[in-house]
């Protein structure tokens, strides 16, 4: 479930809603602790659903703060819903679009994107992470794509974006490792710009400016037209592997 906050909770049916105290943001939790805020196919689509919601108005907010409730950021793709697919290139493929909309719907949204990360943002969660603007850890976040142990690869534009904020080098090693880091070894490398006890502070100062300059300057420094075809290319690439390793994929869930 993804709950758009307001101060009331988790929503059945989620729309974006601005904290009463501060229209300048809006603050998006994903919220399934008991599963590290893994995400399912409705997961996906609530997520992109709520951001495009919220962005879509003339209202928009300055600033969006995504962050998970419970000890995870994000823990990626729910793998019952991987091992679901049951090596369906199809599916695998519109799976991996499904991210890659969520990806793009933050990429692309005129409000600036914070990324609070409390806990592990791993998969998935990490490839989330990469699509917002700005990134901001905890001292306890911790970092890693570890879908390569078993055959597999985060294809939610992660690999796309990942080269672009760590450089190729760090990129490679870190990916064909399946290695976690923690946030010391994150900031190093720029996946993170920051650690705070409090990121949702950084998403507050970003929002004290002009929202229009805001939405101007993001849209400079992130206009990319390649990505489209070279996330086709990336989901091409998952449903491939779906299909050649069902089978490790379902003695990860044994």
């Amino acid at each position: 479930m993804i709950d758009s906050s307001d101060g009331l909770g988790p929503a059945a049916s989620p729309t974006a809603s601005a904290d009463d105290a501060d229209a300048s943001i809006r603050t998006i939790t994903l919220d399934r602790p008991e599963a590290r805020n893994a995400l399912t196919v409705n997961g996906l689509e609530s997520l992109a659903a709520t951001i495009e919601s919220c962005t879509a108005r003339a209202d928009a907010p300055a600033v969006i703060y995504l962050h998970g409730r419970g000890p995870a950021f994000c823990a990626g793709a729910d793998l019952d819903a991987v091992a679901d697919l049951d090596g369906d290139r199809d599916a695998a493929r519109e799976f991996a679009r499904l991210g890659q909309r969520v990806a793009r719907a933050i990429e692309t949204c005129p409000s600036i994107v914070v990324a609070g990360i409390d806990g592990p943002a791993m998969g998935g969660g990490l490839e989330l992470a990469l699509a917002c603007d700005v990134r901001v850890g905890t001292p306890d976040s911790t970092y890693g794509e570890p879908g390569v142990t078993f055959g597999l690869f985060g294809a939610w534009g992660g690999t796309v974006r990942l080269p672009q904020v760590i450089g190729q080098g760090d990129a490679l090693e870190f990916a064909l490792s399946g290695r976690a880091i923690d946030a010391e070894e994150a900031r190093r490398m720029g996946l993170i710009s920051r650690i705070e006890d409090e990121p949702h502070e950084v998403a507050g100062s970003i929002a004290e400016n002009p929202s229009e300059t805001l939405a101007v300057l993001k849209r400079r420094l992130r206009d990319d037209s390649e990505h489209a075809e070279q996330e086709r290319r990336e989901a091409d690439a998952f449903a491939d592997l779906v299909a050649a390793h069902a089978d490790e994929i379902e003695s990860v869930l044994e």
